[in-house]
């Protein structure tokens, strides 16, 4: 994690590297697992790069990547107007950090941040930095550290002037067609959250899918499946691509902890979604599950059991004669009734 008032003792400026002709020069804050990867890709694409962090980090110097840990050098090291990107954690951090830059920064200068900042605040320091004459991009990137440092996929809010400084640098180092300037600033965290929603809406269904396939009366080939899906299904995705890659990773099981982090970011998308009473019911469940992976100790279902003992005096806990009554209380199913050829009377067992 970035943090604020380091001090360095590192190298003189004239090893900073140059900038390479019509390759825009760059600052990248934050050098971890995002923003090294696109530092290194941008690097190794020409451009000349200065990285920041809290640490000298000799393993990713290259003739076009430097490493300073202070402000005032990355500032420096810099050609004007200034460009740089922030990849550390969204929230307050963000904000104490523009408030380091402003002091060393000028008008026309560009602050880009891509993190996963809540779009509002994001319209807030635009707005705050443009009275500075100070250019703000939010800029989404989705494709995971993979695609910082290989190419991502980018989804870009803030002022055309300041966008079109950057587009070369956006499609050189995005996957092809992985770079959309998406309006004004805010609309490119805000794409990006709905992108996070969504994303939650599908790893929730797939997740389902295995519970489901694990519960079949006999023993599926689930890494066979999952390889036969990503081959012209309709379900055919990078994700149905990871569940199969990390299901074979854990010797072809589900042997990992239950308990699902997050840094929350969908939650906003729902509070948003209330606000604007838009209904985003597979979104918003997703969310709930995520949270029920969380509950080692449910209070909620013990309330219920209490309930339940109270008004109908059912068990605490297992029962084996409930569970044979629930498996074999139905004896059989009932077979619906075939629909008359077309033309056909209808006949009374038939149904109307």
């Amino acid at each position: 994690m970035y943090a604020l008032g380091c001090s360095f003792t590192g190298s003189p400026f004239h090893s900073f590297p140059h900038t390479q002709m019509n390759k825009t020069q760059i600052g990248v804050i934050g050098l971890g697992k995002m923003g090294a990867g696109l530092a290194q890709q941008a690097a190794e694409k020409g451009y000349s790069v200065v990285g920041m962090d809290i640490r000298p980090r000799p393993d990713l110097e290259t003739d076009n990547l430097h490493v300073v840990t202070t402000i005032a050098e990355l500032a420096k090291g810099l050609e004007r107007p200034r460009k740089v990107f922030l990849y550390i954690p969204a929230g307050a951090a963000v904000d104490g950090l523009i408030d380091q830059l402003l002091p060393h920064f000028e008008a026309g200068d560009i602050i880009v941040d891509g993190g996963n900042s809540y779009w509002g605040d994001s319209i807030r320091r635009a707005e705050r930095l443009k009275t500075q004459g100070i250019y703000f991009i939010d800029c989404g990137t989705s494709g995971g550290p993979g695609g910082a440092r290989t190419g991502a996929c980018y989804m870009v809010g803030g002022e055309a002037a300041a966008v079109s400084q950057l587009r070369d640098f956006f499609v050189e180092t995005a996957v092809p067609n992985g770079f959309l300037h998406t309006g004004p600033a805010g609309s490119g965290h805000y794409v990006k959250l709905v992108h996070n929603g969504i994303e939650f809406g599908m790893l929730q269904a797939i997740g389902e899918g295995m519970g489901m396939l694990t519960h079949f009366r006999d023993e599926l080939d689930i890494s066979a499946i999952l390889g036969l899906w990503n081959n012209g299904s309709v379900v055919r995705s990078w994700l149905v691509e990871l569940m199969k890659k990390m299901y074979d990773e854990q010797d072809q099981s589900f042997n990992v902890p239950s308990y699902i982090e997050d840094t929350g970011e969908v939650n906003w998308l729902v509070a948003d979604a209330l606000r604007m009473e838009v209904p985003i019911p597979v979104i918003a469940q997703s969310v709930m599950q995520l949270f029920t992976s969380r509950d080692q100790n449910p209070t909620w279902a013990k309330a219920i059991a209490m309930m339940r003992h109270g008004f109908g005096g059912h068990p605490y806990g297992e029962d084996a004669g409930i569970r044979h009554e629930r498996n074999f209380g139905r004896v059989g199913e009932y077979e619906m009734p075939r629909p008359a050829p077309a033309g056909s009377p209808v006949k009374p067992d038939q149904g109307p």
